[in-house]
């Protein structure tokens, strides 16, 4: 009997209307831009003709409008996910990087020291996200054995899940992982505590929308996740 994977299609949303202007949004509402649309159609392209089980998204209008441009090639509602959401920056929401640290410097200093267990007045640490999101992310892997769900989230959220999942310092997960406007990330669980990162902040759709997507890995594996695949066989 082969073994039943579940391939999550862990999509950040596309570009917004304040993307360019580097400043902190986390839990302000913003809309995509014309541009974040144009990347999601092209990622839509890419993933027409996946067999897509179930889009999930944020509850956030960024992350929603991303997830049905998404979700409309195979005829899926979007169900959404409180979980799922972005990291809220408190009373720096809507801020530039310069002005909170001319306005907050001792918060700035603290957050560039360890974003993961600090956060602004009013708002969440990394280690809060993860507590959320890393639940929410296992449910769906649970519901979905042997499917492929699109899930659509933010770059902090993202970053904080694949730190969790994968073993990275999250306390680094600001300088060692990027997450780009509708970047698609691919994570293969053999179950809900053991997963395999294929594919990590690929945008090449950008360009061309034909590119292959990885198919599920099978060899030069190590002993926990291809035992089974060797007794199928």
């Amino acid at each position: 009997m082969a073994q039943l994977h579940t391939r999550v299609f862990l999509i950040r949303h596309g570009a917004t209307t304040l993307s360019a202007e580097d400043r902190f949004a986390g839990a302000t509402d913003v809309p995509l831009s014309d541009e974040g649309r144009r990347q999601a159609r092209r990622l839509s392209l890419r993933l027409k003709h996946e067999p897509i089980a179930a889009v999930y998204s944020s509850t956030m209008g960024r992350t929603l409008e991303t997830a049905r441009i998404l979700a409309e090639p195979h005829g899926l509602e979007v169900v959404q996910r409180e979980g799922l959401k972005e990291i809220s920056h408190g009373h720096w929401e809507q801020l530039t990087r310069h002005e909170v640290e001319e306005r907050f410097p001792e918060e700035a200093s603290e957050w560039d020291k360890d974003p993961y267990t600090f956060a602004p007045a009013g708002g969440e640490s990394g280690l809060a996200v993860t507590a959320r999101a890393l639940p929410a992310l296992i449910e769906l892997v649970r519901f979905h054995p042997g499917q492929n769900v699109v899930v659509v989230s933010h770059k902090a959220t993202i970053r904080l899940l694949l730190s969790s999942l994968f073993g990275f310092d999250p306390r680094r997960y600001r300088d060692n992982l990027d997450q780009s406007p509708a970047a698609l990330n691919i994570v293969d669980f053999k179950d809900p505590a053991r997963a395999r990162l294929m594919l990590f902040n690929d945008t090449s759709h950008y360009e061309d929308s034909g590119l292959a997507i990885p198919g599920v890995a099978t060899s030069r594996l190590s002993k926990w996740w291809s035992e089974e695949l060797k007794q199928s066989i």
